[in-house]
C-alpha cells in the first residue's frame, strides 16, 4: 500500500508539471480526482484494510488527498490567471465600443406625465400596499359582503380577508384615514384582475386615482379638471364628453369619453376614466362629516391611455419586454 501511494504522488507530479492548459488540466483531475479516480479509489481499498492498520493509512490517504487537490488548485489559478491576462489585452488601435443607455419604460412615462400634470393642478401622489385587506378594497369603500358589484371585480384572493387590490380606491381611504380634509391627492399604482388575458385585458395593469375632499367641493370642479387633464394629455383641441355611469363608491358618477378619430378609420367614442362625487357612507367610513364635507374622485387605467396616445392596440406589448417595441419611445 505504501508503494501504491508513492506511485500515485510521484505520476501526479510528473502529470501536473506537463499540463500547459485548462483542458490537459481537466483530464488530470479527472484521472486523480473524479469520484473514479486513482485518489479516491485509494479510499474504497480503506475499507478492506485490517483495523489496526487504518489509523498509519487513513492518515496517509488524507495527506495524499489534500496534497493533490492543493496542487491541482495552484496549477488551475496559474493557468486561470495567464488566460485572463491574455484575453485582457486591447487593440488600441480599434475604434471604441459605444456605451447603449436605456430609458424608462413607456409605461413609466405615461405615467409620470400624468403625475407631472396632476401636480400643477395642485395635487399631490400617495401610494399604499398591493396587498390589500377585504375591508380596505371593499368593504370601506360601500361594497357590502353581499353587493353584487363585487361581481365587478375578478380578483386575486390570498385567503377570506386578504387579496391583491383590485383598484387604487384603496389608498384613498389609507389617506383619508391619517389626513384630515381639505386633501388633494392622486394614487398611482398597479393592481390586479383574475381576468383572461387578451389585447384588450391583462392579470395586472396600472391605474391613477384622484380625490379631492374639502367643504363645498362641486361635480362642476370635477368637470373642470378632467377637462384641462385631457386637454394637457391628448392636446388642446380633444373632443370629450361625460356620461352618467355606476360606481359603489361614488354618486353621482360618470365616464368621461374622447372622440378618437385614428388615421384611415371611422372616429368614436372612448372611454378614459370614470369619476363621481364621493358617496357619502364613504365619507362615513372614515369619520369625515359628510354633512360637511364633499368630494370627487375619478381613476383611469394607465395602460389604456398610453394605447390611446400613441396608436397602440394590444395591451400584451407592454409585458412582453420586446426591445423592438420599447425602442420606440
Amino acid at each position: 500500500m505504501d508503494k501504491k501511494i508513492t506511485e500515485i504522488r510521484e505520476n501526479f507530479e510528473k502529470d501536473i508539471s506537463a499540463v500547459s492548459s485548462l483542458k490537459e488540466l481537466e483530464e488530470v483531475r479527472i484521472k486523480y480526482l473524479s469520484r473514479k479516480g486513482l485518489v479516491p479509489s485509494l479510499f474504497e481499498e480503506f475499507k478492506t484494510l485490517p483495523k489496526e492498520e487504518k489509523p498509519k493509512y487513513g492518515k496517509l490517504f488524507n495527506e495524499l488527498k489534500n496534497s493533490v487537490q492543493n496542487e491541482f488548485n495552484a496549477k488551475k489559478t496559474t493557468l486561470e490567471s495567464s488566460s485572463g491576462t491574455a484575453a485582457r489585452k486591447l487593440d488600441i488601435s480599434l475604434p471604441g465600443r459605444r456605451k447603449k443607455l436605456g430609458s424608462k419604460h413607456i409605461l413609466t412615462q405615461t405615467t409620470e406625465e400624468i403625475k407631472n400634470i396632476f401636480k400643477g393642478l395642485g395635487f399631490s401622489v400617495f401610494e399604499g400596499p398591493e396587498i390589500e385587506s377585504d375591508h380596505y378594497n371593499f368593504e370601506m369603500l360601500n361594497f357590502p359582503p353581499d353587493h353584487p358589484a363585487r361581481d365587478m371585480q375578478d380578483t386575486f384572493f390570498i385567503n377570506e380577508k386578504f387579496l391583491m387590490r383590485t383598484h387604487t380606491s384603496p389608498v384613498q381611504i389609507r389617506l383619508m384615514e391619517k389626513v384630515k380634509p381639505p386633501l388633494r391627492a392622486i394614487m398611482p399604482g398597479r393592481v390586479f384582475r383574475n381576468e383572461a388575458i387578451s389585447a384588450k385585458s391583462y392579470c395586472l395593469f396600472h391605474q391613477v386615482e384622484g380625490l379631492y375632499v374639502d367643504t363645498d367641493v362641486t361635480f362642476a370642479e370635477l368637470k373642470g379638471t378632467l377637462i384641462q387633464f385631457a386637454k394637457n394629455f391628448f392636446g388642446k383641441n380633444v373632443k370629450y364628453r361625460f356620461r352618467p355611469s355606476f360606481f359603489p363608491f361614488t354618486e353621482p358618477s360618470a365616464e368621461v369619453d374622447i372622440w378618437w378619430e385614428p388615421k384611415g378609420k371611422e372616429g368614436r367614442w372612448l372611454e378614459i376614466l370614470g369619476c363621481g362625487m364621493v358617496d357619502p357612507n364613504v365619507l362615513n367610513n372614515v369619520n369625515i362629516d359628510s354633512e360637511k364635507y364633499t368630494g370627487y374622485a375619478f381613476g383611469m387605467g394607465i395602460e389604456r391611455m398610453t394605447m390611446l396616445k400613441y396608436g397602440i392596440n394590444d395591451i400584451r406589448v407592454f409585458f412582453d419586454n420586446d426591445n423592438r417595441f420599447l425602442e420606440q419611445f
